[in-house]
């Protein structure tokens, strides 16, 4: 009588795809970097920046002093006796500047001062809705059956929100446009003029605002996230330590030691704006442009309009489905 062994199946073993495979020769895919960096040099870079605050805070003066050229045109008087000037709609400004070879097409929307009416009721309505308009144009062109093969994008990647420098705390219209922009864009606030306060004054300013946007739960960029490595956690946690920046703007040249600098003159004293000492307007701007100018897009993407893109779509096949149920009834 024969007796039949049965083979008991093989299991197979995992395959380790992250393991390392070492080449035996130069391949050359490491330029693919190089390659990457060419086509986007070529392309250049898109950057959009909206600035929101009441008038007389110093907006445009800001934006000139961070890309040091005079891109926006300021509504400050030039003269005591001069009339205030005010931004009395939304209003997009283009400038393409360069530095070292690197393209940046500049967008900053400029806004009206909130809050200066006799009635605010809603007055942060039309910046939401300009923000909103630019994620729906940009959907709208990516859902097109022949698709640009580089869409313009008008989306707002970086919103300044300038707070008064009172001494004291946020007006409850700040909170509530605050509130309201960080449903849909980074916001980045400041403290404008914050040279008409002392430094006592203003460190004291900065920690009351710090309990208030916490109170309220109001969420700010930039965004903690698991991905960061290490040092990404710990330069954002020395720009929250920072947040609000305590900030001068100016576009002109004062003599400081013997040296001009971008700063003003005051009957009290000389102010150098790039002088962490005297304000942190150094600090911001390197944040906005040497740090973190990438993310800034990046987030506005991923998150901000990734967001309002579902929320469109899910609203589309909502729509389509009740339709088609009236159809077929």
């Amino acid at each position: 009588m024969s007796v039949s062994t049965l083979s008991s199946p093989t299991t197979e073993q995992p395959v380790d795809t992250n393991a390392q495979t070492l080449l035996n020769s130069y391949v050359g895919f490491d330029t693919i970097t190089q390659q990457i960096e060419k086509k986007l040099l070529k392309k250049g870079f898109q950057f959009n920046v909206m600035v929101v605050g009441q008038s007389g805070l110093g907006k445009s003066t800001l934006v000139n002093t961070i890309f040091a050229s005079h891109l926006i045109e300021s509504k400050g008087r030039l003269a005591a006796d001069e009339t205030t000037r005010q931004t009395t709609e939304i209003e997009a400004v283009s400038h393409t500047i360069e530095e070292n070879g690197v393209r940046l097409r500049l967008n900053i929307v400029d806004t009206p001062g909130y809050g200066d009416q006799v009635n605010n009721d809603n007055c942060w309505e039309p910046i939401i809705k300009y923000i909103k308009d630019q994620h729906s144009a940009y959907l709208r062109k990516e859902l097109t059956a022949r698709r640009e093969r580089y869409i313009v994008d008008t989306r707002v990647h970086c919103c300044l929100f300038f707070i008064t420098p009172s001494g004291h705390s946020l007006k409850p219209i700040d909170v509530v446009v605050l509130k309201k922009l960080s449903e849909v864009v980074n916001v980045v606030p400041v403290i404008a003029k914050s040279d008409s306060l002392t430094s006592e004054e203003r460190d004291a300013f900065k920690q009351r605002i710090k309990a208030e946007l916490a109170f309220h739960n109001i969420r700010l960029y930039p965004y903690e996230s698991e991905e960061d490595e290490e040092h990404e956690k710990s330069l954002n946690e020395s720009i929250f330590e920072l947040i609000p920046f305590a900030i001068v703007g100016s576009e002109r040249n004062v003599v400081i030691d013997g040296k001009a600098v971008r700063g003003r003159k005051t009957r009290w004293g000389s102010i150098n704006v790039e002088n962490p000492e005297h304000c942190e307007f150094i600090h911001l701007r390197n944040f906005l442009t040497r740090t973190h100018l990438q993310d800034l897009i990046e987030t506005t993407a991923m998150i901000h309009y990734e967001t309002f893109r579902a929320k469109q779509l899910m609203a589309i096949k909502e729509s389509t489905q009740i339709q088609q149920k009236q159809d077929s009834d």
